[in-house]
Formats: structure tokens, C-alpha cells, sequence
């Protein structure tokens, strides 16, 4: 047609006219005015909003222990009628009606995501380890509640619902909330509290998981008996459910293995390819799912159960997909489920009535249930059973879920909406104080030993008992070592193989049959520590537990990830290599219960010592390891200093810097906690090779001041030396007239102040910076202590030394040495062991008592006059390792340095 290109472009220019203003601050318009050609404003402002009210709630929430979806719940009911919308136009600005399907859309979005995890976090293997009790006590939680919310619904129904819906909807969808148990909730209180891997962890953990399979199925039949228009109808949507259930956990399911194996994810985590057929299968079955009548929420479930789990292949599938949905996705959703509460319909007598009766059934119900099933059903004691019952009333978001489905199907009003939110807050809030009430850890049975051969799983008391009667025993062989990174694997080999004793030289000539006094070790030359056959060692291995899924997961998977770990691996291999029995323990837990899980270990398994790692950071190598292309100081040597990254005038990073300052904290905490003796393992030496690691003689420096961590420094040294490979020279440094004045004895004033004095140990009380206070040291236990160091000093250094420890004592020169100046002098005296006979440089071991109790002299001035000579440290330093230590820590003095700490064990 003639002029049809011109009145084209014409007519594109006049579009272009009459396109709606956009709007923005330079124009003068509101950024938070809706408008519905361009939603993504109001839509930032929105999730800024949300995201910002949920995490202030669960910063405060996390200190009681809560889970966040307490904050996220909250948060919701805040910003919604009862609290914020009461603002005058807080919600036509920022929650306006018209702008909710677009929050909808994006949180229906975020639901299935989220429903597609808890299906990743459904392990079947766990209940067929335990079928009967986790039945028992699922379907014991599920009747009971059932039939109470059932009942309940006559009186709800007929007092708060319209008669246009059918009293059997209502009914079903009351007893379905009533019912259902917070999988995913119920997983984080299990590990939070410790509880994973033990008797009452496994059977909730298992009774959870069917608990949750059923209560979705019923909310799928629910739903599917109300969008049918008729009996059959609901019978073909069942039907078709199933089978489409069917096709997804078999043909499916084989499918998407298949296609796993063929990609490498299961090797080698989720490909793109593997990612992209799951999102889609994800999307498709929610699709299919909601346009046959059954939620879209039940599809997406479905096929999170079916993603293989083989190689940890769910867990690096939630790791790609938990952030969104956690931190934007599931925020939104709770917003919408409170802007739909308004407790302030809740405004009479009679409703609150109802309200508090709907609680204390629920409650009744599920706690009722289970804790009856677990005491005459299962054989779990009362404290067992009430915790048990306590745990499966958590209710959490599943039940939120459930209530927002009957409130979008009009089955709930608003005000009923708003009694079942209560209950659901409530009950999820008291699980966690209720369960540390009623079952608190020293009642707590533990299922297995974690894996190690002699872990101790009793009362306290005896094991307390068992250490009193080995106070006197020099020998340890009991150890729990504790790694986080594989970069502390070399050093604590390196350490754990001097500890290994010498071992008998047996004659490959010696015939058949020997007697026993011809094979006592005894005898030989290079026999052992009287009473020591080989050492134990308990190789805990610590992963933080954070706010992500995954973390939680990898709990749940505990059994599967202490096979798997590579660390533990590499660990265990060496201990096969080398003839050391050695265990794998795993431990998830918060940063803030990291050091007490280590002192909880250590005592669980009866260890005569702890040993921690404590690596540089590196500055000189980017974040893949390769070197840097300039050197951060480039005219400077680079430091081996362990503790670079605290130097006020170093050229460490702030984030090397934190790193360091949270990790002297967690040692500091290892420190306060442990009931055992500690020993801290320092590499000077970095990224190059273990100081100790290479074949040859090693040398061992210990300055020997007095106190009680010098004197088991001392007898640490003298089991070292008990191997043919290590010597040893041990300097008591003695506090000449000259120089700087000892500390002051101060006397006590009262008896009182006496006994406090008389402690050796008190933990601090600052949240968040643990440390070690001790008393002020009275005449009396200085002269205690004093007497004590002599009573070492002459057992070893003495001619007439202990007949035992010939072999050993033959291989350590000890030496006195008075000094106006203690730590040069130990310094100068290390320099010189640290060279042979010949003059040539030798691998140096420095070994000190953290000296932080009973010290015999403060040497305070005189490491500040080694830090303005040398470079300053900051005060972390100071308080984790102690004055003699961080001497050679600055001064860089030695490959390795081990600081240990002697444990407070009264016998009285």
C-alpha cells in the first residue's frame, strides 16, 4: 500500500510521544510511586525493606538460639496490618495492593525453589536405618494431631467460617496444620543443638522425613478436594497425581542419575548441563502439578527427592541454588503471609480464647503423641520421650505454607489465618529451650563414638575420676588433634610422628616360638615408655556451621562426609603409613561453639592433650597460591612471622588481619575451655616445607622458666626425646639481681581472696573474646610452684635420674644459665642450639609453656623493648600464646614453635 513505509515511521515517532513517563527524582516524581509499566522500584524498595526488617530480627533472635524463619515470620507480621501498616500510608507507598502480584509472582517463584531444596534434604537411606522407630513416632505425631485439629474444627467453623465453604475442606486443612512437623527447621535445631548423632537426633531426624512426605501428600489431596467440582473430579486429580508421582520417582529419576554419570556431576559437581535439565524438570513438574488442580509447591517437591544424592551431588546442587532463595525468595514470601496477618482481629475475649486453644492442642497434640509413642512404643526413658515430643511439635514455615494455601483457596479467613500464624510462631519459638530443658547434654546418649576407637561416652564423673588417677602419668598417648584446613595437615603429621614412641628392634631371625620374658620389650634397647605401646589420635575435624542449608545438610550427612572428607583421608593414610592409630571425628557447629566442641571432644575422648594448628597468613601469594608479580614490600625480606598480619606496621591485609584476630580467639577459647593439657603448633616456615617434616635428626629448644606449663613442657620434651631421632637442649633461665624486678607476690586480705587466688583457671566472661584469667599468685602457691619446678628439674636434670627415662635423658643436654635479661638470654641460647657441632644450621623445635598462671617473672618490659627492636605484634598475640613465646615469635627464632598449657585438674 502506497505511503505504508512513511506512515510506519510516522507512527513509531508518535509512539514514542505517547510512551508513559518513566519518572524519576529529576523530574520531581515519587521513585516509590507504583506504576505498572515499570514495577522494578517499588519492587527494589520492597526486598529492601524486607530483607533489611529480617535480618535486624534475627541478629537479636540468634543470640536466643532461634532459627531465622522465626525472624522472617516476624518480620512479616511487622510489616504487615499489626504493626507498620498501622503507620498512615506506610502500606499505600510501599506494600500498595496493586503492586502485590508482582511480589507474589516472585515469591510463588522463590516457594518452589525453596520446596525443591526441602526435597534435596530428604534422605530415604535415613529411614530404612530406621523404619519401625521413626514410623512409630511419625505416625504417633500425625494421628493424634490429626484427630485434635479435626475435632477443633467444629467449633472454629462454626464461629469464625462462611457456611458457603464445605465444612470437610476446613476440617482437612485443620488437621493437616495440625499435623505437619518443620523439616527443614527441625534439621537446623537438631545441629545447632547437637543432637545429630544422638539416639533421639536419629529417630526425629527420621520421623521428620516421613512426617514431611506425608503431611505434602495430604496438602496435595487437600488441595486437589478443593479445586474438584465433584467427587470424581477430585478422584481423577488424584489419580493423576499419582501417576505422574510414579513417572517422576522412577523413569525420571533413572533419567536424571543417568544423565548425572554421563556429565561427571556426580564426580565433579553439578555441570551447567545438569543444572539446566534440573531447573527445567523443576519448573515443568510445578507447572503440570498446578494445572491439574494439586499446588504447583507439590511438583517441585517431588523432584527435589528424586536429584541423586551419590558424591554429594544434593548438597552441591543446594549450594548453587540456597543464597537467592534464603536471603530474597522466602522473605517475600513471609512479608505476603504478614501482610495477610492482622493480629489485631484478634480483638476479643472469645477469640482469644480460641487462639489459646488452638496453641495448647497443637502442642498437646504433637508432644502428647510423640512423647507417648517413644516411652511405651519405642523404650526411650521420659527425658528422651519429652524431648522427642518436643522436637516434632517445631512447626516452622511448613505449617505457614499449609495456612497460606487455605488462605489463597478462601478456606481460612483472615482472622482465623491469624490464630494458626500465633500458634505456628509460638511453638517453633519454645522448641529450642524446651528441648535444652528437658534434655540437656550430660543426659544425652550418644548413638555411635563418632568413629574412635576410645572415645569415652559415659558420666563425667567417672572420666574425671580416670584423669585423677593418671595426674602423675608423664607419657601421654592420648591425642586430639584438630583440623580445619588442609593446610595444617603437614605440621600436625609432622608433629603427631615425634610423638609416636620408639618401637622394640625385633630380630628377623627369631624362632618360632619365644617366651614371654625373651619378647618384653623391656629388654630391648629401643623399647618404648614404660606403659606405652603406641599413641591414640582423634583427628577432629571442624567445619563452621552457617545460615545456609547445605551446611546442614552435610550434618545430616555426617556418616557419608567422615568417609569422604579428604582431609581425614589424608590424615588416616599417614597413620596407616606410620603405625599410629589413628580415628576421624567430624564436628558442624557455630563459629561460637567451635572451642567448646574441641574441650567437649577431648574430654569425650579421654585425651591426654590437645594439639591446635595455628598457620601464617601468606601475603606473598595470591588467592590461587602462585606468587604474587610484585612482592607487597618489595625492598623488604619477606616474614616467615606467623603473626604478620598483626603487625601494626606490617603489610598484611584487613582481611588477613581479621582472619588472624578470629583465630587467636577460637585458640584463646580452646585455651579457657579445654579441662586437658593444650598444645599449640606455630609454623614459622609458611608455605615452604613442615619444619620438622624432613628425614634426619630434629632439635628441640625449651627455655624452662617455672610454673606449671613449663614443667609439662618439660615432660613433653623428654617423651619427644624418647625417639632415637630427636634431641634436645633445655636452658633454666634464672632471674639475676640485675635487670628487670620479678613480680610482686601480693598478699590476700581475707580468706576468701586467698581461695580465688588459688585458682588456676577462671574463663572469662566477655562474649565473643574468650581468654584465660588466673589469679593473683599468693606466697604460699608461688612457693608451691617453685618447690614443684625443683622436683622436675633435679627428676631429669639430676645424675641420678629416673632409670626409665635413660634412653631418653641421654639425649637432652640440660643447662642453666642466670640472666639479668631473661628472654635475650633464651633467644641467644636458641640461636646457638640451633646449630650443630659443626656449625651449620639444624631444623629447631622451640617448645614453651604458655607461662600465662604462676609465672616466676613478668617479662613485660623487657618483650616491649624486643618488639621496638624487632617490629610490634598486637595485643592478640600477647594473650593467646603468652610472653615467652611471642619473644620467639618476634624475633623469628625457630622453624616451629609449640605452646602448651598444663591442665587444671584438682584433686581434691
Amino acid at each position: 500500500m502506497p505511503g505504508e513505509l512513511s506512515r510506519t515511521v510516522i507512527s513509531l515517532f508518535h509512539r514514542k510521544r505517547e510512551v508513559q513517563q518513566q519518572g524519576g527524582l529529576l523530574n520531581g516524581d515519587d521513585p516509590s510511586a507504583f506504576n505498572e509499566h515499570d514495577p522494578i522500584r517499588l519492587w527494589i524498595i520492597q526486598v529492601g525493606v524486607i530483607i533489611l526488617m529480617t535480618q535486624l530480627l534475627a541478629l537479636g533472635l540468634r543470640k536466643m538460639r532461634q532459627p531465622k524463619v522465626i525472624a522472617e515470620v516476624l518480620g512479616g507480621i511487622l510489616l504487615g496490618p499489626t504493626a507498620f501498616g498501622r503507620i498512615p500510608g506506610f502500606t499505600q507507598h510501599i506494600f500498595p495492593q496493586e503492586s502485590r502480584p508482582y511480589l507474589s509472582l516472585v515469591a510463588n517463584i522463590g516457594l518452589c525453589l525453596f520446596l525443591f531444596l526441602v526435597g534435596l534434604e530428604i534422605d530415604s537411606g535415613i529411614i530404612k536405618r530406621n523404619a519401625k522407630l521413626s514410623a512409630i513416632v511419625a505416625l504417633a505425631g500425625m494421628i493424634l494431631p490429626f484427630g485434635f485439629g479435626a475435632a477443633l474444627a467444629v467449633p472454629l467453623y462454626n464461629k469464625f467460617i462462611p457456611k458457603d465453604v464445605e465444612f470437610t475442606h476446613f476440617m482437612l486443612f485443620t488437621g493437616v496444620a495440625y499435623s505437619i512437623t518443620a523439616f527443614p527447621v527441625l534439621c537446623r535445631i537438631l545441629t545447632e543443638l547437637k543432637l545429630l548423632d544422638t539416639t533421639v537426633g536419629i529417630v526425629v531426624l527420621s520421623a521428620g522425613v516421613g512426617n514431611d512426605i506425608i503431611g505434602w501428600t495430604l496438602l496435595a489431596l487437600s488441595v486437589a478436594l478443593v479445586n474438584a467440582g465433584s467427587g470424581l473430579t477430585a478422584l481423577y486429580i488424584l489419580l493423576t497425581c499419582v501417576a505422574w508421582t510414579v513417572f517422576l520417582l522412577f523413569p525420571a529419576k533413572f533419567a536424571l542419575r543417568w544423565i548425572a554419570r554421563k556429565t561427571g556431576s556426580i564426580e565433579n559437581g553439578p555441570t551447567m548441563f545438569f543444572m539446566t535439565v534440573t531447573i527445567l524438570l523443576l519448573f515443568g513438574s510445578a507447572f503440570f502439578t498446578d494445572i491439574i488442580g494439586v499446588h504447583a509447591i507439590f511438583g517441585a517437591f517431588v523432584v527435589g527427592i528424586i536429584v541423586p544424592r551419590e558424591g554429594g551431588l544434593a548438597i552441591a546442587l543446594t549450594e548453587k541454588l540456597e543464597d537467592m532463595v534464603s536471603i530474597l525468595f522466602l522473605p517475600l514470601y513471609f512479608t505476603l503471609s504478614g501482610l495477610s496477618t492482622d493480629l489485631g482481629l484478634l480483638n476479643d475475649g472469645i477469640t482469644w480464647g480460641y487462639t489459646v486453644a488452638i496453641c495448647v492442642l497443637a502442642f498437646v497434640g504433637k508432644f502428647g503423641g510423640c512423647t507417648l509413642a517413644s516411652k511405651y512404643m519405642a523404650g526411650f526413658n521420659w527425658r528422651e520421650s519429652s524431648a522427642i515430643g518436643s522436637l516434632m511439635s517445631c512447626k516452622g514455615l511448613v505449617e505457614l505454607i499449609v495456612l497460606n494455601v487455605g488462605l489463597t483457596a478462601n478456606i481460612l479467613t483472615p482472622q482465623v489465618f491469624s490464630m494458626f500464624v500465633l500458634e505456628a510462631l509460638l511453638l517453633t519459638f519454645i522448641t529450642t529451650p524446651l528441648v535444652t530443658k528437658l534434655y540437656p547434654p550430660h543426659l544425652r546418649v550418644r548413638a555411635t563414638a563418632s568413629g574412635s576407637p576410645f572415645a569415652f561416652v559415659g558420666d563425667e564423673e567417672a572420666a574425671r575420676r580416670e584423669r585423677r588417677s593418671r595426674a602423675d602419668e608423664l607419657t601421654k598417648s592420648r591425642f586430639t588433634v584438630v583440623l580445619d584446613k588442609i593446610d595444617h595437615v603437614p605440621g600436625m603429621m609432622s608433629l603427631v610422628q615425634l610423638l609416636q614412641p620408639a618401637r622394640p628392634q625385633i630380630t628377623r631371625s627369631r624362632p618360632s616360638s619365644v617366651s614371654d620374658d625373651d619378647n618384653a620389650p623391656a629388654k630391648s634397647p629401643a623399647s618404648p615408655l614404660p606403659g606405652s605401646q603406641s599413641i591414640f589420635v582423634n583427628a577432629l575435624r571442624l567445619i563452621e556451621l552457617s545460615d545456609r542449608v547445605s551446611a546442614v545438610m552435610k550434618s545430616s550427612a555426617h556418616d557419608a562426609l567422615l568417609k569422604s572428607d579428604p582431609v581425614l583421608a589424608i590424615f588416616r593414610m599417614f597413620g596407616q603409613l606410620n603405625n599410629i592409630v589413628t580415628s576421624g571425628t567430624l564436628a558442624i557447629v557455630p563459629f561460637d561453639d567451635l572451642a567448646y566442641n574441641v574441650a567437649e571432644q577431648a574430654q569425650r575422648d579421654d585425651a591426654d592433650m590437645i594439639i591446635l594448628p595455628w598457620l601464617p597468613p601468606h601475603t606473598d601469594v595470591d588467592g590461587y597460591g602462585a606468587p604474587l608479580a610484585e612482592p607487597v614490600t618489595p625492598s623488604a625480606k619477606p616474614s616467615t612471622n606467623p603473626f604478620d598480619a598483626m603487625f601494626k606496621t606490617g603489610s598484611g591485609s584487613h582481611a588477613e588481619k581479621s582472619a588472624s584476630v578470629i583465630h587467636s580467639q577460637f585458640v584463646r577459647g580452646v585455651f579457657s575451655q579445654a579441662k586437658t593439657d593444650v598444645a599449640l603448633f606455630i609454623d614459622q616456615v609458611g608455605p615452604e616445607p613442615s619444619p620438622i617434616s624432613a628425614a634426619g635428626t630434629r632439635h628441640v629448644f625449651l627455655p624452662f622458666f617455672g610454673g606449671p606449663d613449663d614443667r609439662l613442657a618439660l615432660d613433653f620434651v623428654v617423651q619427644l626425646c624418647a625417639s632415637e631421632h630427636v634431641t634436645a637442649t633445655v636452658v633454666r633461665i634464672i632471674k639475676s639481681e640485675e635487670g628487670h624486678p620479678a613480680m610482686p607476690v601480693q598478699q590476700p586480705k581475707t580468706d576468701k581472696e586467698a581461695e580465688e587466688a588459688n585458682a588456676m583457671t577462671v574463663a572469662s566472661g566477655i562474649v565473643g573474646f574468650p581468654d584465660t584469667v588466673y589469679g593473683q599468685a599468693t606466697t604460699e602457691t608461688r612457693l608451691q610452684s617453685e618447690t614443684a619446678d625443683n622436683i622436675a628439674w633435679a627428676r631429669y636434670a639430676s645424675p641420678a635420674a629416673n632409670e626409665p627415662h635413660d634412653p631418653a635423658l641421654t639425649r637432652i643436654e640440660f643447662t642453666e644459665a642466670p640472666a639479668g635479661e631473661p628472654l635475650h638470654a633464651a633467644i641467644r641460647q636458641a640461636e646457638a642450639s640451633g646449630l650443630d657441632a659443626r656449625g651449620r644450621p639444624r631444623e629447631l623445635l622451640v617448645l614453651t609453656g604458655r607461662s600465662r598462671r604462676l609465672a616466676v617473672e613478668n617479662h613485660a618490659n623487657e618483650l616491649k623493648g624486643l618488639m621496638e627492636e624487632h617490629g610490634n605484634v598486637g595485643p592478640e598475640v600477647k594473650r593467646t600464646i603468652g610472653d615467652v613465646a611471642t619473644a620467639f615469635i618476634v624475633v623469628g627464632c625457630g622453624s616451629a614453635v609449640v605452646v602448651v598449657q598444663a591442665a587444671n585438674i584438682p584433686l581434691d
